[in-house]
């Protein structure tokens, strides 16, 4: 019961799809990061339902951009654009630790965070855009479940930077072994299953996404002691920006090369 309980807080944080509603305990999150990959498998799910009914319909490439781009939003409700917001009003105040830290929580966004959003829109949509085939599509399409699986082996392996706020309310309860082991075998699946399905497109999101990780770390400790929530926000965003845009490279690479 308390696996199926945990299944459900983490859909209940980190999504808008509706579950039944558990209990706001320890118990009922302590293998809650485990389930967190699932979010993005729905996501992805959702992207390649999309994918079919673009091409069934012929829609433009622009419009097909624009929504795919909506998509994950509607179904996590934002949370994670959240967190990227706020790290980049941190990074760009160019202040001590601690202030970072205060400005993150603060609940007002800045201009450096809503030029760095509309940016991050934009190429995400021109990314999006791009996609030439359902190889593409589907490697995509496993990019939300890689993120949160790096994501949540973070969070169980990283320093806390505050030691309290949301996320270390799933991490502290959450058992550590179980999760790290379930966080790498969803990195295996999908990577066998990225280059099964797009060969050099599956390497290069691969490789990309393990060297956006290791910034992410270098960055986190080195500006601010550790990880927050926020910046697991920041780090999920990133990911899936240059991981989707590693992919569209290497097809153009590969388009010409065949050309």
């Amino acid at each position: 019961m308390s696996v199926i309980k945990s299944l459900c807080s983490a859909f209940l944080m980190y999504s808008r799809i509706p579950v039944p509603r558990v209990e706001w305990k320890e118990e009922n999150r302590r293998y809650a990061l485990c389930f967190f990959p699932l979010v993005g498998a729905v996501v992805g799910a959702v992207l390649l339902l999309w994918y079919h009914i673009a091409e069934y319909f012929s829609v433009g490439r622009l419009m097909f951009g624009v929504i795919c781009t909506a998509l994950p939003v509607m179904i996590t409700g934002g949370i994670h654009l959240d967190g990227y917001c706020d790290v980049n009003d941190a990074l760009a105040s160019c202040q001590s630790r601690e202030k970072m830290l205060e400005i993150m929580k603060d609940h007002h966004i800045g201009a450096f965070a809503v030029i760095k959003l509309c940016i991050y829109l934009l190429l995400q949509t021109g990314i999006y855009s791009e996609i030439s085939g359902f190889g593409s599509m589907l490697i995509i399409g496993l990019i939300p479940v890689q993120s949160r699986a790096w994501s949540a082996l973070a969070a169980v392996t990283l320093p806390n930077a505050r030691g309290e706020g949301s996320l270390a309310s799933f991490a502290e309860p959450a058992h550590r072994r179980v999760t790290i082991a379930s966080e790498i075998l969803y990195l295996l699946v999908t990577l066998a299953a990225m280059i099964y399905c797009g060969g050099l497109s599956g390497i290069a999101a691969t490789v990309c996404g393990v060297i956006v990780f290791l910034y992410y770390r270098h960055t986190s400790l080195k500006r601010f002691g550790g990880i927050t929530g926020d910046t697991e926000g920041y780090f999920l965003q990133l990911f899936e920006l240059i991981t989707a845009a590693a992919v569209i490279a290497a097809d153009i690479m590969l388009t010409g090369v065949i050309l």
